[in-house]
């Protein structure tokens, strides 16, 4: 599996959640119109275009969602949308991803761009990649939880160590492990399956 494609499916959750995060309460709508027109650029730019990928696609819905709400929603609302929205929103990518590891796990369609097509209906393949989109999905409620924890830490405290922890290193973490963990795994499986016992 290529890894570029794979970072750029996530740069729209990255863009609103730095944005949600940096920017006035005021602006969420805003954050949420960049990462929704950055997951339509990464749709529009992969190959193939069609059918587009499942998380490039609820990530286009998503943030099209949020930036609506974010436009007309009220000035104590959109407050309201901004902390928990912002902080929450990896949760919600993360939940459809393992929601949907049963039908087609996202991990799949990246895969299927580096592997010959003879595999895509093998057993090590499918449990490749229904192993990689537990591994994402469960990364990224984590890193969503993480961020929740720290808006929620951030309303109840004036250091903002507890707030970088929870809302800058915990999730590099998480990234950096889940990017090795992606590269690794394949190999790893092929590799005991080709040596018997």
């Amino acid at each position: 599996m290529k890894p570029l494609p794979l970072i750029l499916a996530f740069l729209p959750l990255v863009a609103f959640s730095l944005l949600a995060r940096y920017l006035p309460s005021g602006y969420i709508g805003l954050a949420a119109l960049v990462s929704a027109a950055l997951a339509l650029i990464v749709i529009v730019t992969a190959r193939p275009p069609w059918p587009p990928k499942i998380l490039n696609a609820c990530s286009l819905v998503l943030f099209s969602v949020l930036a609506v709400l974010g436009f007309t929603l009220g000035k104590g609302d959109d407050s309201w949308l901004a902390t928990w929205g912002g902080a929450g929103v990896g949760i919600v990518i993360g939940l459809v991803i393992l929601l949907l590891v049963p039908v087609m796990p996202f991990t799949e369609q990246y895969a299927r761009e580096s592997t010959p097509q003879a595999y895509w209906g093998s057993p090590t393949f499918k449990k490749i990649n229904r192993v990689l989109s537990i591994g994402w999905g469960a990364a990224i409620v984590a890193l969503g939880v993480s961020r929740v924890s720290a808006a929620a830490i951030g309303e109840h405290t004036a250091s903002r160590l507890p707030q970088l922890v929870f809302s800058l290193a915990v999730p590099v973490v998480i990234i950096v492990y889940m990017l090795k963990f992606t590269k690794s795994y394949p190999d790893r499986v092929t590799h005991s399956e080709a040596v018997p016992g």
